[in-house]
């Protein structure tokens, strides 16, 4: 076998973003489609997909109230179903006695400023994210907070 046969491998910031997007495939939200992973040392500890809490009817079959109001992306989260990835892997991690300190977060969009609040005291130190998100007070404070903010760039 020669070197042009071999498969590349990809990088641990390409293979753990490679890992939020299949979990995203579990989402029930209507409108976005987000997973998250939280590796510590190059291992998974948690991953988390946004929807209804468990026993919770999904999205996909009672519809979504802020769709029907027309909120923006972004806006009114108290009136949404769901939970979003960050907060599910969160939750998990907490579920099931894993410590998330020193841990980095990679999600498949930007956190919101509930999530980004989640995270600085879950003990995150990183979040690689990949796409946007309308809201600029999640980057601001996860910045002060010292959080290490990464945006991946697919290659």
């Amino acid at each position: 076998m020669n070197k042009k046969t071999l498969h590349k491998r990809p990088s641990w910031d390409q293979y753990f973003m490679q890992v939020a997007h299949l979990i995203a495939t579990r989402s029930t939200c209507t409108r976005r489609k987000v997973g998250a992973v939280v590796v510590k040392e190059k291992r998974i500890l948690s991953t988390g997909y946004n929807g209804t809490p468990s026993g919770v009817r999904h999205c996909t079959e009672v519809g979504c109230l802020r769709e029907k109001m027309g909120v923006p992306s972004g806006q009114r989260q108290e009136i949404c179903r769901g939970l979003h990835g960050e907060q599910n892997a969160i939750l998990q991690a907490a579920r099931f006695g894993n410590s998330m300190k020193d841990s980095v977060l990679y999600c498949t969009t930007q956190p919101c400023v509930t999530c980004a609040k989640m995270i600085i005291n879950a003990g995150v130190t990183e979040v690689i994210y990949e796409g946007d998100y309308p809201d600029k007070l999640a980057l601001k404070i996860l910045k002060e907070a010292g959080i290490k903010l990464t945006r991946f760039k697919c290659t």
